[in-house]
């Protein structure tokens, strides 16, 4: 049971595994994207018709018992479905629902997993195996496999690191917990905190605050939802900066030239602005939006 492209890799693991046979896959529907709302499939379908894999996409999961019971599954791995699975499914597989999720539980539970730690400027993160249970990501942990987070780590490149992980590892841990070789242990609920799934708004920037928190929520949010604020009533989108630890007498949310590099001084300190977008336009450094874009110096973002 899985959806976007973050479940593909553990998908393929499983599928290229002698000792497993995927019998079906579960995933959301098929869905408009885009300006053209063009329809697409959940990437993780896409992986199972290439590989002739049955394709179930029902719209409520908790109506999908009797058919599961039918394919009597010996295991379910679930990998970013996107739906709460109920306790009448997780009890049909002899060796139970499995959750690959993507941070050290039980510090992060909930949607936004993989934006947190680079919001809090976490030195780690990494994927948990577990058994699952009614509560959200509340189950017993199997196994956990830890990487560091990098000082200009995006969630792009965070996402392509965590969802390899967990293929490489996936394979070993549902084996050694089949044959009894791990005894899962419970999570320390007063350690965990959750978070909710990223709405678009969440990208507005606050100018207010330090720059070094601005600057992680930056990387934390690209390239979704990205990062905005308001500059003559249009959102300008900032896509990369770099934190410039100066205090001047600059108005909190002006840009400002500094040897012909753009800043934008924040409540504390200053970011140095590389790449900016302005609507219906294409990225672009500053240089190149400079060129064009003179009057945006002495500006204030809101």
């Amino acid at each position: 049971m899985g959806t976007p492209e973050f479940s593909c890799p553990g998908l393929k693991s499983l599928i290229e595994e002698d000792d497993f046979e995927v019998v079906a896959v579960y995933t959301q529907a098929d869905k408009a994207v885009g300006r053209k709302q063009e329809i697409q499939m959940p990437a993780v379908k896409k992986l199972a018709l290439e590989n002739n894999i049955s394709v179930f996409q029902p719209q409520k999961i908790k109506d999908e018992v009797e058919n599961i019971k039918k394919l009597n599954p010996d295991l379910i791995v679930v990998i970013a479905y996107g739906k709460i699975i109920p306790q009448s499914i997780l009890d049909i597989p002899k060796y139970s629902c499995i959750n690959v999720h993507a941070s050290l539980l039980p510090k992060y539970r909930g949607a936004s997993c993989l934006n947190a730690p680079i919001i809090n400027g976490d030195k780690e993160t990494g994927i948990t195996i577990m058994k699952m249970e009614a509560g959200l990501d509340t189950g017993p942990i199997l196994k956990q496999f830890k990487i560091d987070i990098k000082s200009n780590e995006k969630l792009e490149t965070l996402h392509d690191k965590l969802s390899d992980l967990a293929a490489n590892n996936l394979v070993e841990t549902l084996k050694d917990w089949m044959m009894e070789k791990i005894e899962a242990q419970e999570q320390d609920d007063s350690r965990s905190s959750y978070v909710s799934i990223i709405k678009k708004e969440d990208g507005k920037i606050d100018v207010n605050k330090p720059a070094n928190e601005i600057e992680r929520m930056i990387r934390a949010f690209n390239p979704w939802p990205g990062t905005y604020a308001n500059l003559n009533d249009k959102p300008l989108k900032i896509l990369e900066a770099e934190v410039e630890k100066e205090e001047n007498n600059k108005e909190i949310g002006e840009f400002y030239l500094q040897n012909k590099d753009l800043y934008l001084k924040c409540g504390q300190n200053s970011l140095h602005i590389l790449k900016l977008q302005l609507p219906g336009k294409r990225s672009m450094t500053t240089t190149e939006l400079l060129n064009g874009n003179k009057d945006i110096v002495g500006n204030i973002l809101k």
